[in-house]
């Protein structure tokens, strides 16, 4: 889930692809490349007869992820690594689409492939948090104090944007931008649900269960989102808009599919969607605040309008029913609920900022969907 999107962060980031120089790799030429390997019949029994098949690729993947999470990196390394990622956790989630997409989603290469991207990226993000730390939290007294502050965040330069000066064609871009995600929202959730049965569990479905409508299509969230974006006449098929999307953005999506995929990820996943939930009604507000500057309709904005009223009851959830009985459960671990809730905030300001750069650049260069 990655619609909620919070603003306050401010570190330097790009809104496109650098130029090509010479001697540069050819991230696109590499990527294509990708999708070939992804839709050959019996993509690893090719690669052990044709041992060179992949070479073209993993040379670029190599220098990518030489460049990406060193002082030399730079915007495109992290975009193609993290398209590349992308490409491969979506096979995880069925999207109603062509069977044959999915012919290769046990490969071992692909699971090589995405490893290997993987102990690079994520030692990374790790890089910023001081683990040791983390352990000597009083998990209850952290996981309260950052609620607390984060129900109600600070009015930024970004959020007086987003209320007082996005423009209509901007609106639209953020809808494009976020319907990567808000199309297929809380899918990734249902990953961590299956197991012994205790009243997290049955909190945590309750949770999925209204983000999905009660199994009512016309209630499911994600059906509000595609209105939204009809109403302002944007392409509603998911992924449409896969090429505005930031490398910030896919990194977020991809590290939630990494923590749902990984059960010894548990506690750190709970974390980040406790911030999530929590921080969700005051950046929808924004939205909603512009949608009603911009004049929009009600379908235009109801998708933000069901958000807050529930994601305000799936906040305290999140804290009272699921955060803090998990940290009485698991006492030895508990700090990781604290560093899930922490990496979330990080990783999600950061897209914030690389999204709003984005619709700020489409407005200034006159772009439109």
């Amino acid at each position: 889930m990655i619609e909620v999107l919070n603003f306050n962060y401010h570190l330097k980031t790009a809104v496109s692809i650098p130029s090509q120089t010479i001697g540069a790799p050819d991230y696109s030429k590499a990527e294509q490349q990708f999708l070939h390997l992804l839709n050959l019949d019996g993509l690893d029994q090719q690669i052990t007869r044709e041992a060179d098949l992949t070479r073209e690729f993993e040379t670029v993947l190599s220098t990518a992820l030489a460049t990406a999470y060193t002082e030399a990196a730079d915007d495109a390394a992290h975009l193609f690594i993290q398209r590349i990622l992308y490409r491969i956790n979506r096979l995880n989630l069925f999207w109603y689409d062509d069977l044959q997409q999915y012919k290769n989603e046990r490969s071992y290469y692909l699971q090589w492939v995405r490893d290997r991207i993987e102990s690079a990226w994520q030692a990374w993000e790790m890089s910023h948090f001081n683990v040791d730390r983390y352990q000597q939290f009083n998990v209850e007294q952290a996981l309260v104090e950052r609620g607390a502050v984060d129900l109600d965040p600070p009015l930024t330069a970004n959020k007086r944007y987003l209320q007082e000066d996005i423009s209509l064609e901007g609106y639209r871009h953020l809808l494009a931008i976020v319907s990567l995600d808000g199309l297929v929202e809380a899918s990734r959730m249902s990953r961590i649900l299956g197991g012994a049965s205790n009243e997290i569990q049955c909190m945590l479905i309750r949770v999925l269960m209204e983000e999905y409508g009660n199994g009512r299509f016309s209630r499911k969230h994600s059906t509000f989102f595609a209105q939204m974006m009809a109403e302002l006449g944007l392409n509603t098929q998911p992924e449409f808009y896969f090429d505005l999307a930031p490398w910030e953005l896919l990194a977020s999506i991809n590290h939630n599919f990494l923590l749902t995929e990984c059960k010894q990820h548990f506690l750190r996943y709970n974390g980040g969607l406790t911030y999530f939930e929590i921080v969700g009604p005051s950046i929808y507000r924004d939205y909603m605040a512009a949608a009603q500057r911009l004049g929009l309709s009600d379908a235009a904005m109801g998708y933000w309008e069901l958000h807050i009223r529930e994601d305000e009851r799936h906040g305290q959830w999140m804290l009272e029913e699921v955060a803090l009985p998990l940290a009485t459960m698991y006492p030895q671990n508990a700090w990781q609920l604290v560093l899930g809730y922490d990496q979330e905030k990080l990783i999600g300001d950061r897209a914030g900022v690389a999204i709003i750069a984005a619709i700020q650049a489409a407005e200034q260069t006159g772009i439109v969907l």
